[in-house]
């Protein structure tokens, strides 16, 4: 995911497509024109993917969201969900799943190392809080609408 915050342009769990000279092309011109630093975010360790790669290429700070970015963690399945207030747009990592249909799920109980999904879900019911309208999925089909009413739908609100 790429945000441009107010000091910092913004990769969330980066991984970059096989088109990888057109892909450093664009983010070498986002960068020159943004005129800031890159500052790249992880939701869950696991989706590191590029990150050591475009941390070095682009001398990138890691782990510190700047202002624009609100880290929210949820400790209990190793996540953090980013709020990006300015967009009112939420961006999780595994615990939130897109559906075709233009809502969310919380993740396959699979997924969970030591969690029901009745205690995910209540351990996201802080989110509800938010004036959320976008989700950003890693998995799944983007919420750009109607993203509180999904995630109340999901969270059994």
């Amino acid at each position: 995911m790429y945000y441009e915050a107010p000091e910092a342009v913004v990769l969330i769990d980066p991984l970059v497509p096989p088109e990888r000279d057109e892909f450093f092309r664009a983010l070498d011109s986002d960068l020159e024109r943004a005129a800031r630093p890159l500052v790249i975010l992880l939701t869950v360790p696991w989706h590191a993917r590029s990150a050591g790669e475009l941390a070095k290429r682009y001398d990138a700070v890691c782990g510190n969201p700047p202002a624009g970015v609100i880290a929210l963690p949820i400790p209990s399945v190793d996540e953090t969900i980013y709020w990006l207030p300015e967009r009112h747009a939420l961006v999780p990592g595994d615990t939130l799943f897109g559906t075709a249909a233009g809502g969310v799920v919380i993740c396959p109980e699979g997924w969970l190392k030591d969690d029901t999904p009745a205690v995910l879900r209540a351990s996201l019911r802080s989110l509800l809080e938010l004036p959320v309208e976008r989700i950003l999925v890693s998995h799944g089909e983007p919420v750009l609408t109607g993203g509180h009413a999904a995630l109340a739908e999901a969270l059994g609100a």
